[in-house]
């Protein structure tokens, strides 16, 4: 479990399974994460290429990210995904889920570099990532299949350890 200064990171499990199902239903997370499915998340619990976890935000999931690691020595890095459910958007939470994830690759799975590939259209999760200080590398043409069928420009983004901003300092409660 990685604890964020508002959100809590925990690994999926099989009991997960169904709410995440109904999670990436929602119409605003699909445009998005097109095809995911009860299946395919029971599948990825079996797939040791990856790790799922979910967001919480008081005990309650608001939210899904999973990671890739890239073991070879000589390009050591992970690859990130992340998705809040539209009620929690716009408050900082995603950026902090984000940033909690990329400081654990960093300090406790000793990794370098991060990236992750946003669809060059989602704006709002691309100035996310920029809060937390990854950079833009260039657009992946035609990367990814909407929902509509067409294919889809994603932005590649990386992060390098000495670039991770931290947190604003969280303001003296009022006296």
């Amino acid at each position: 479990m990685l604890k964020g200064n508002q959100t809590t990171l925990r690994p999926v499990t099989a009991d997960d399974v169904p709410a995440l199902a109904e999670f990436f239903a929602v119409p605003q997370v699909a445009e998005w994460w097109p095809g995911e499915n009860e299946e395919r998340l029971r599948a990825a619990l079996e797939d040791d290429d990856g790790v799922g976890l979910v967001i919480e935000l008081d005990g309650r999931m608001i939210g899904y990210m999973q990671y890739f690691e890239e073991t070879d020595p000589d390009y050591r890095h992970a690859t990130v995904d992340i998705t809040l459910h539209p009620d929690f958007c716009n408050r900082g939470l995603g950026t902090d889920a984000l940033r909690t994830l990329c400081r654990h690759l960093f300090d406790d799975l000793g990794h370098h570099r991060i990236t992750l590939d946003p669809s060059a259209g989602n704006a709002r999760a691309i100035a996310s990532y920029r809060k937390v200080g990854f950079r833009d590398v260039g657009i992946m043409r035609r990367y990814e299949r909407a929902n509509d069928g067409n294919w889809r420009d994603s932005l590649l983004m990386d992060l390098l350890a000495e670039e991770l901003v931290s947190p604003p300092p969280s303001s003296p409660p009022p006296s």
